[in-house]
């Protein structure tokens, strides 16, 4: 009897290491990708050529006003976050999309925002349940859903870009219209990690009946300043740069104006504390050494460049 229940709890535990083990190997999503036909291998020499003025119009929606642990938005454990006292708690943030118009390519995205049923009818939200709990949605004060937005505008966008798949920059994707190409980075889509466990079903849920997603075919940046350059859409306005830290896929994009450059950091920097003083996101950051190198790649090119009008992740700089 005793060795049967030996080789009970022998099996049991081997069961839930295995369990273990697939979970921490979930894919961010199941959707499909392929590679995506927009946007012409470049580089950052030829990106800066083009630096200044250009064709595009853009503006920054605060979708959602929201509160998350600090210790998931800035390295709490980085020695300047330890120097300056930074302790856990509520750190205030905006949950934005971008809106970008091209005079003869249409109107864009750069993440999504926050879903419109988010606001009034929370059960059927492709974010819903355990990970609605999870991450504090009730915390959530809804500013200008997507849905509402689309509404006000004629409903039409003729695609999304995407700095990385966290459920703060897709959380809209169930309001822009079915059938609009998505793109995103590089391996974004299916890299594996525990976290995907808890997200993945609202992702599925937010991709389904859609085109496959774009993943950027970045490049090598002949000089090095960034993993890749790519001109969107071969005009030299939109240029994605390829970031990976925060997530395997992270993309900043960078778009020349009528007012000069502006730089959609994604989640490589959300805070205003974080891009001051270079220190990268916290616990939902996959690689932090590889984060706090594109951050530093992102100051640098803002230092040199002071012009270049700042978008962070999550909050506003001031200016």
């Amino acid at each position: 009897m005793k060795r049967r229940l030996m080789w009970a709890g022998i099996v049991t535990v081997g069961v839930l290491v295995a369990g273990v083990g697939a979970i921490s190997m979930c894919a961010t999503t199941g959707h499909p990708t392929v590679a995506s036909a927009l946007g012409t291998p470049s580089g950052s020499a030829a990106m800066l050529r083009e630096l200044g003025p250009g064709p595009l119009e853009v503006e920054t929606v605060v979708s959602a006003e929201w509160a998350v642990a600090r210790s998931q938005i800035i390295n709490l454990a980085h020695p300047k976050a330890k120097a300056a006292g930074l302790q856990d708690g509520d750190e205030p943030i905006q949950v934005y999309f971008h809106v970008v118009r091209h005079p003869t390519r249409g109107i864009f995205l750069i993440d999504t925002g926050a879903e419109k049923a988010l606001e009034n009818d929370r059960e059927h939200a492709a974010f819903r349940g355990f990970i609605a709990s999870f991450m504090h949605m009730e915390k959530m004060k809804f500013v200008h859903p997507l849905g509402d937005w689309l509404k006000e505008h004629g409903g039409k966008v003729d695609g999304v870009f995407l700095t990385h798949l966290h459920l703060d920059h897709v959380t809209g994707l169930p309001d822009v219209p079915m059938g609009t190409p998505l793109y995103a980075g590089p391996t974004e889509a299916h890299h594996r990690g525990f976290l995907n466990v808890f997200a993945r079903s609202g992702l599925d849920r937010s991709f389904e009946g859609r085109p496959a997603l774009n993943e950027w075919a970045f490049r090598a940046d002949p000089e090095g300043r960034f993993d890749g350059v790519l001109d969107v859409f071969g005009d030299g306005s939109l240029f994605a740069l390829y970031v990976p830290g925060h997530t395997s896929g992270s993309t900043a994009y960078l778009a020349r104006t009528t007012k000069g450059p502006v730089l959609f950091t994604g989640d490589t920097a959300s805070t205003v504390w974080g891009w001051d003083n270079q220190v990268e996101p916290g616990s939902f950051t996959a690689d932090h050494p590889q984060d706090a190198e594109a951050l530093a790649k992102l100051h640098r090119l803002v230092e040199e460049h002071p012009t270049i009008d700042v978008r962070l992740g999550h909050q506003a700089l001031r200016r």
